[in-house]
């Protein structure tokens, strides 16, 4: 079983040992948004941080440091309120220089992106970080095949004979948090589950006598948040994302 904290600091050994072994490495992701006024900035940050270190406490990983400015977007408050917007294109190319890095470095396959923002399907944050991976993995079959390589005769059974493990599209996966298929309740913004997790896996991260300060609608359910739910929550989601890792 990996060292969650030796291997989410980046210490060569590990990472040496880590690709020569195929461990899985994570990343997680996240913003700088106004979660009302009783949650930190960059707490969607710190919930992905949290599930891969409970995830490499479960089976061999690698843990790197986070990305904490993604893309907020000003649909919850304006800017007034300090949260950071990185637009959606710039955080593209951004993650595509990442992805790109640990290609070269010999990283170049089990990739998990770990979000926990904008958990829809298809939200700007998501979609950039699935076509940075798109985009360098396309550039890596052609760098290999030459151009027109999937037209050539001789991969004309590409796709059939292409088995599930080794299918290019899977060297990188976003992973959005909480929003795996088993996941108890359902996401909100600085509310009860959100709470929840973040106290479960930052003890005393919530200073919910600071709600009384604030009229924010999406935030009232926060007063009821517990780490037990939080705990649960948090087991779901790290069984799932191992079930998609392992599977």
């Amino acid at each position: 079983m990996s060292n969650s904290f030796q291997m989410a600091y980046g210490y060569p050994l590990e990472a040496e040992r880590a690709k020569k072994e195929g461990w899985p490495l994570l990343i997680p992701i996240g913003t700088m948004e106004y979660h009302s006024t009783h949650c930190p900035y960059g707490c969607d940050t710190l919930v992905a941080q949290g599930i891969c270190e409970r995830v490499a406490q479960k089976i061999d990983a690698v843990v790197y440091p986070p990305v904490w400015y993604g893309v907020a977007s000003y649909a919850v408050a304006g800017p007034e309120k300090n949260s950071v917007q990185v637009d959606c294109d710039t955080f593209e190319q951004y993650m595509y220089c990442i992805l790109k890095s640990l290609f070269l470095s010999g990283f170049d396959k089990n990739i998990h992106l770990v979000i926990a923002h904008q958990t829809e399907d298809y939200m700007p944050m998501t979609l950039a970080c699935m076509k940075a991976a798109k985009k360098l993995i396309m550039e890596q079959l052609e760098e290999k095949g030459g151009y027109g390589w999937w037209g050539k005769r001789e991969n004309k059974t590409f796709y059939e004979n292409l088995k599930e493990s080794d299918s290019p599209w899977n060297k990188i996966r976003v992973v959005r948090v909480p929003y795996t298929k088993n996941s108890k309740g359902h996401g909100d913004h600085a509310g009860i589950y959100e709470c929840s997790m973040l106290e479960a896996l930052c003890p005393g991260t919530i200073k919910i006598e600071r709600l009384n300060d604030s009229d924010d609608w999406f935030a009232e359910t926060a007063k009821d948040f517990n780490v037990e739910l939080g705990e649960e929550m948090v087991e779901i989601t790290v069984n799932d994302i191992i079930e998609s890792i392992q599977g």
